[in-house]
């Protein structure tokens, strides 16, 4: 089967899977966020914290549950860290240093799980278990509560109220994510990936002698990394390694959970607003540019010049024979376009265009589908700046869903698209300018230049994946890769959680002939190109450098 045809399947395969998950998923979520029930567990969770959660939050006081939630998040992790060696289950291995710890913390709580370490040598069951895999869960919660706040000041009137966090927390994690996980984790150990808590021992006869393993709860792990859109690996090797993703089947079903919730959340906010079209236009927003970039990746791959590359059917390099191109480019546009940032391939071996497609995907905000949460929210703030700009150019004041864009909200829409670029440009700067982070590049000229562009790339917009050449376990990069991803996770949400209070406290405008249809396709097209010219004015000189010099000069 040749590889274009491998991934047609592949991908005709995932479509149908989403396409029935859409609805009951979508409808389920709309229902959790919607129900003023509260389970007897959910309680027992309220009652231990001391929230009341029907009680109703304004903005200021939704943003401070986020924060004051996320804060203590990254200082019991880093206490963890720190005090590993102390720790039952450690298996012997030492505290993290101060600087590696900062940053994992950061990187977990900001649902980015950026790592520069060595997962199976450096952490052992009672941080990978007890710290990490907890965080995957509640950080994805809090990206998913905060983009039903948005949801919620859409769909409300006259009131500033957006739900209260500490309900919309639990909510998250009790009745959707710990859910599917369990189904999830038990069709990966089904299809090889290991779930035991067993120490060091050898795993055969190598060439230089035995190899050694430790185990661990990895299918728990696994799948939660990927429904949430986490990305940690157990191992270094990421889901390349055959004890996190065992075959082509485990493959396919991951990529399906990175992007699970994040389309279905399309339908959630369809039923939220009271309109299942609007939805839709998002949806068909989202899958427009995920069809696109993976169409893209697959020629790009299987189209590499030269004997090498023909002779292997396509660029081989850096990816495993378990998943060929197919699986790979999937897996790649999948983790990219989401905040994911698993790979199951070395995208610093993708072609030049391919490891650019890898960068852009980020660089558009990881809105199609985006992260859990994350993505719907970042494509809302694009829909608000496309109705501004629709406005604009027809002379009449833009409104989305019955609500006016004004200057508050326009405000709060472009800081949110201004925050993530100043991070990746300016440290991307810094570190060419200075004589020490260059030291960490394993590659020199364009390719160099893309391993630092995509690490900040990466870690300002919580993705995670690394091109892999560059060697990142530094004081400089662990610093300042982990103030990226704390700034990149949570100067957003003010201003998204700012947007949402706007909208709220506003009166809806009566729809009148001279309305913006905003859940027909002649919208959903200028909300692609707005997308498109936001993101190529913002990156393209940047690209110009990296990637796109480096695959013309292939």
């Amino acid at each position: 089967m040749s590889p274009v045809l491998a991934g047609v399947l592949q991908l005709l395969a995932l479509v149908a899977a989403l396409g029935l998950s859409y609805r009951p998923l979508g409808d389920h979520m709309a229902r959790v966020y919607s129900s003023e029930k509260h389970l007897r567990p959910e309680k027992w969770v309220y009652r231990a914290i001391g929230a009341n959660p029907s009680a109703e939050m304004r903005w200021p006081a939704y943003l401070r549950g986020v924060l004051a939630f996320s804060a203590v998040g990254v200082l019991f992790l880093y206490g963890l860290q720190r005090a590993q060696g102390a720790l039952p289950g450690s298996l012997g291995f030492v505290s993290i240093d101060p600087d590696q710890a900062f940053n994992t913390a950061a990187s977990f709580v900001a649902n980015t799980n950026w790592q520069s370490y060595y997962g199976e040598q450096a952490m052992g069951h009672v941080v990978q278990t007890g710290g990490l895999a907890v965080q995957n869960f509640v950080s994805a919660s809090v990206g998913m509560a905060v983009a039903v706040a948005l949801v919620r000041g859409f769909a409300r009137s006259r009131t500033g109220e957006l739900g209260n966090f500490w309900a919309d927390l639990v909510r998250g994690v009790v009745r959707i994510l710990l859910p599917i996980s369990v189904v999830g984790a038990l069709v990966l150990v089904a299809c090889g990936a290991i779930q035991n808590f067993s120490g060091i021992h050898e795993v055969g006869q190598f060439t230089g002698g035995p190899q050694q393993w430790n185990g661990g709860a990895v299918a728990s792990q696994e799948v939660i990394k990927e429904l949430g859109t986490n990305g940690g690996g157990y191992f270094n090797a990421n889901s390349a390694h055959p004890f996190e993703n065992p075959n082509g089947l485990s493959n396919l079903f991951e990529v399906y959970l990175i992007l699970l919730i994040p389309f279905a959340l399309t339908r959630t906010f369809g039923r939220m607003v009271g309109s299942l079209r609007q939805g839709y236009a998002i949806l068909g927003t989202m899958a427009v540019i995920w069809i696109g970039f993976t169409a893209l990746m697959m020629w790009t791959e299987c189209a590499g010049r030269g004997t090498a590359f023909e002779l292997a059917g396509g660029a081989m390099e850096g990816k495993e024979t378990r998943f060929g191109i197919a699986g790979s480019s999937l897996f790649a546009v999948a983790t990219t376009l989401t905040s994911t940032g698993a790979v199951n391939s070395f995208h610093s071996s993708y072609t030049g265009f391919g490891g650019g497609i890898t960068m852009l995907g980020m660089q558009l905000g990881e809105i199609a589908p985006g992260g859990v949460g994350s993505g719907l929210y970042g494509m809302l703030v694009m829909a608000v700046i496309a109705v501004f700009l629709a406005g604009l150019m027809v002379g009449r004041t833009p409104e989305y869903l019955g609500k006016k864009i004004g200057t508050r909200e326009i405000t709060c829409a472009a800081c949110y698209l201004l925050v993530t670029p100043a991070l990746v440009l300016g440290f991307t700067a810094a570190s060419l300018a200075l004589d020490t982070p260059a030291h960490s590049m394993t590659n020199s000229g364009a390719h160099g230049f893309s391993e630092i562009l995509y690490a900040y790339t990466s870690g300002a917009n919580n993705n995670g994946s690394a091109f892999a050449g560059l060697n990142a376990d530094t004081q400089w990069f662990n610093s300042t890769i982990g103030v990226a991803m704390l700034l990149g996770r949570f100067l957003p949400m003010v201003f998204v959680l700012a947007l949402a209070g706007s909208l709220a406290a506003q009166q809806p405008v009566p729809e009148t002939a001279g309305t913006l249809r905003t859940e027909k396709p002649l919208f959903a097209g200028l909300l692609v190109g707005t997308i498109a010219i936001v993101t190529g004015l913002t990156y393209f000189p940047a690209l110009a450098l990296g990637p796109l010099a480096e695959g013309l000069a292939a």
